[in-house]
């Protein structure tokens, strides 16, 4: 006979390590795109010189 709570089980912990993985690198994602510099932010593109 067909262990279908072996087979939840299995699937429920392959899915939640699938999301902790994803959360991981959405988060790796988000740290990356605050520290690269933003070239539309107004504030941080060089100004030209008066020279």
């Amino acid at each position: 006979m067909l262990d279908y709570q072996k087979l939840y089980y299995t699937l429920f912990n392959k899915i939640t390590d699938l999301i902790e993985e994803l959360q991981d690198i959405q988060k790796l994602a988000e740290e990356m795109y605050l520290a690269a510099d933003d070239p539309q932010d107004p504030e941080k593109q060089e100004k030209p010189s008066d020279g």
